[in-house]
């Protein structure tokens, strides 16, 4: 019938337009050399402790990659594990000062996530969207005691992934969770424009994967989506080779809460967030109106004159966190 091959041709050039834009967009947009300038203020990092950090054990994951973490041992039986995510583009040692502290009440893990550290097999990639999910529960459940409360923490991405984790299958593992200036979402309320400078998105290419991935097309998921802004002091460092300046389509799509960010929030279980007056990265007065309308449950604290990066190490963190332990092991 005329009519049916009409409809099935308008149905083929519509979809030859739809993946031509798609794929345009896509190729459009490449990485590109970044200045390191006007980006985070990485002067106020305390960094390592003076001690040398605690050395990285290797725990196994269900796809039999090995991937490692720090562990700070409280040496109590009765204390909760406490996980301690990185931020994008850097590794676990940024909490080596405060887990030293923290591990007073709480077995500390601080895992390198996949892709991140010194030595990954592919740097700012994983295999599939949701996987650093699947590694921090196998963390969990190669360190968990029987009965041993978990409290989830991260800071900036990782706090985002700490709420993406709170809300997808994995939640169950979880009994408090922590959030150091968390991301939200690109869009959120509390997000300053390409986060204050730090993250620079290739806005066409993500749009483009988008689209493909609407059709289960996941073959181009690999494609860097996203550079970090790095000051040179950084990169040409004494670490500078353990940066990850770039992060795939489905790292940076796993790293981050869903596109309906206040579902996975209303997910949390009880938590704590901090943040800093300063932070140049997020609007750190707007976290508690914007979540408050998803979820009761979370106590929030602002810590005067502190920056994005130096929430971590700031002394009221590490006192906030104590006195959170504290209570939910009770």
């Amino acid at each position: 019938m005329k009519w049916i091959r009409k409809i099935l041709n308008a149905v083929a050039i519509s979809l030859v337009i739809y993946f031509a834009i798609a794929f345009g967009l896509v190729y459009s947009q490449s990485p590109t050399q970044l200045t390191g300038e006007g980006g985070l203020d990485f002067s106020a990092v305390a960094g390592v402790d003076t001690r040398e950090p605690a050395s990285l054990e290797p725990y196994a994951t269900r796809n039999g990659r090995v991937l490692t973490a720090r562990h700070y041992p409280s040496g109590r039986k009765d204390a909760p594990m406490l996980v301690l995510v990185h931020g994008s583009g850097w590794h676990g040692l940024q909490f080596d000062a405060l887990a030293r502290k923290l591990s007073a009440r709480a077995d500390v893990i601080v895992p390198d996530l996949r892709g991140h550290g010194a030595n990954p097999a592919r740097r700012g990639d994983v295999d599939y969207i949701g996987q650093l999910e699947d590694d921090l529960a196998d963390l969990i459940k190669e360190y968990r005691r029987k009965g041993q409360y978990i409290i989830l923490a991260g800071h900036s991405s990782g706090g985002g992934l700490v709420v993406r984790f709170s809300g997808g299958k994995n939640r169950y593992l979880i009994d408090g969770a922590v959030l150091l200036a968390p991301f939200l979402k690109y869009n959120a309320p509390t997000t300053r424009e390409n986060s204050g400078g730090w993250a620079q998105p290739m806005v066409r290419r993500i749009i483009g994967l988008s689209m493909l991935n609407n059709f289960n097309i996941t073959g181009w998921n690999d494609l860097p989506v996203i550079q970090f802004n790095f000051p040179n002091s950084v990169l040409f460092g004494p670490l500078g080779a353990t940066a990850t300046i770039y992060y795939s389509y489905r790292m940076n799509t796993s790293f981050a809460p869903r596109p309906d960010y206040l579902k996975d929030v209303a997910a949390l279980p009880k938590f704590l967030l901090i943040a800093g007056t300063e932070d140049e990265a997020f609007f750190a007065e707007r976290y508690e109106p914007v979540m408050s309308e998803a979820t009761d449950k979370g106590q929030y604290r602002l810590v005067t004159g502190v920056s994005h990066l130096g929430i971590v190490d700031a002394p009221a963190t590490a006192k906030a966190m104590l006195d959170f332990i504290d209570a939910i092991a009770d």
